[in-house]
């Protein structure tokens, strides 16, 4: 545990051992996070995802650092489908931690899988339409929208709670069971599920206490058939006459026959005409943006290819004016440097800047003497003073410890003082400890070569003898 006013590992005792703080209720809130997650564990091993969720919500509470609890906050988030949600808190947890953080993985393993970042997005946009036919009262259209949810998204509870939602209004409590019974596989002490499976249950088996008590109330016998249908208890004589229990089946057949034929002939059509009207609807509207997507594209291609036509004659234009050998902008280059050392009285650094694009390596066939001489003449000029501030920043940052700062400093340093070998030495111990093992080797390989007998030749061949070890 670290102290959180100076960042110091904390001992037994109730103050800061580094800097005297008191961490004794810090270390009470902190050991009460570690508990909450640790209850969230064991009831998300149990599947008690609910439970599991309040737990890791109070352990952030306390501790909104605690790693461990957001991350395992997401897997469960993850779990009842909140892909959403559990996405949040791993992008939160690597914000937090951004390496060696397993959150990492998580975020990858759905970003990276375009079906599956697909089929999350389709979720979410049928959830919200089926959400929307309810306020609009079309039950039927968000029965099919959920069931299409639960088709790309089987664990997504919210989805199976509003589907049973559903059947338990339409009255079908046999399938608002089975959608409540999947619930309970995937979170097994969510209290909404629990509620509403309560009623349904209550609804198919009512309590023999409630059956009798109606009976005495109403006067019924106890001899007699009890069951539910629909949103009614039919009571039905055991001891009746023959003729009278046949004459109520064939009622019964009767009534049942017309409720289907009622709903075969005058709601299915007005259904299938709505859902007809809604897809028209839906095709109409994406042929549209189809439309105007390809002339968008056509346009845009045609763009691309007026102004290639247009980059490739300026480019042509380009060359005919510079020359290929690069001459004209060298010179150019050369003539900032000069009035770069005359305007700022001999600026080193900022003269270097404008020589350091000069290549002359390239230029050691074209380049006229002038040029050469004034090239010459320059580097002369600033090289002393150049050569030893760079070095002076580089040597610092290199005891700093900022390594990759020290780099650049000390190779400007060598460049214009190829007698420093301090410089070559220490731009060696920087590419080692930034990881460019070959330059480093290569850079103790001319520490050797150019100052043979002096102590950094002796500890560069160390070096060297250790890195070809290593590798």
């Amino acid at each position: 545990m670290l102290c959180y006013n100076c960042g110091r590992n904390l001992s037994e005792h109730d103050f800061c051992t580094s800097c005297g703080a008191d961490v004794s209720i810090y270390k009470k809130i902190m050991h009460l996070s570690n508990r909450f997650y640790n209850d969230g564990l064991e009831k998300a091993q149990v599947r008690d995802l609910t439970g599991a969720i309040n737990s890791l919500r109070q352990s952030l509470k306390l501790n909104k650092n605690n790693i461990k609890a957001r991350n395992l906050l997401g897997l469960v988030y993850f779990e009842t489908g909140e892909v959403v949600a559990a996405l949040s808190e791993w992008v939160i947890s690597k914000n937090i931690r951004p390496k060696k953080n397993i959150a990492d993985m998580y975020i990858d393993m759905i970003q990276t899988n375009q079906t599956r970042l697909d089929s999350i997005n389709q979720t979410i946009k049928k959830y919200n339409q089926a959400l929307t036919y309810c306020r609009q009262g079309s039950q039927d259209l968000a029965v099919i929208q959920l069931k299409k949810v639960l088709s790309l998204n089987p664990k997504f509870v919210r989805a199976h709670q509003l589907l049973a939602l559903l059947y338990i209004e339409e009255g079908e409590w046999e399938k608002a069971r089975k959608e409540l019974y999947k619930c309970g596989r995937i979170d097994s002490n969510n209290t909404t599920t629990r509620r509403y499976l309560k009623e349904v249950d209550r609804m198919l088996a009512p309590e023999e206490g409630q059956a009798k008590g109606v009976g005495k109330r109403r006067g019924i016998s106890q001899d007699v058939i009890q069951y539910q249908s629909g949103n009614e208890t039919i009571i039905q004589p055991v001891n009746g006459k023959e003729k009278k229990g046949v004459s109520v089946l064939v009622n019964m057949a009767i009534g049942i026959v017309i409720g289907l034929a009622a709903a075969w002939f005058l709601i299915l059509p007005a259904r299938i005409q709505m859902a007809q009207v809604a897809m028209d609807e839906e095709l109409r509207t994406i042929g549209d943006q189809s439309d105007a997507k390809t002339a968008t594209i056509d346009e845009m291609e045609q763009q691309v290819k007026r102004l290639t036509e247009e980059n490739t004659k300026l480019q042509e234009q380009l060359e005919n004016y510079e020359g290929t050998d690069g001459t004209i902008q060298a010179s150019d280059k050369l003539i900032a440097a000069a009035n770069e050392y005359l305007a700022s009285e001999g600026d080193a650094f900022k003269v270097s800047e404008y020589l350091d694009e000069v290549n002359m390596d390239e230029l050691a066939d074209t380049a006229s003497e002038s040029f050469i001489m004034l090239y010459d003449t320059l580097t002369a000029m600033i090289g002393p003073e150049l050569a030893q501030t760079a070095y002076d920043e580089g040597y610092q940052s290199y005891r700093d410890g900022k390594f990759a700062e020290a780099l650049p400093k000390l190779a400007k340093a060598y460049q214009y003082d190829e007698t420093n070998g301090d410089a070559l030495f220490y731009l060696a111990n920087c590419y080692k400890e930034t990881g460019n093992l070959e330059r480093a080797k290569e850079t103790y390989a001319q520490v050797i070569e150019l100052f043979p007998g002096t102590l950094k030749a002796s500890n560069s061949q160390t070096y060297l003898a250790e890195l070809n070890d290593e590798h």
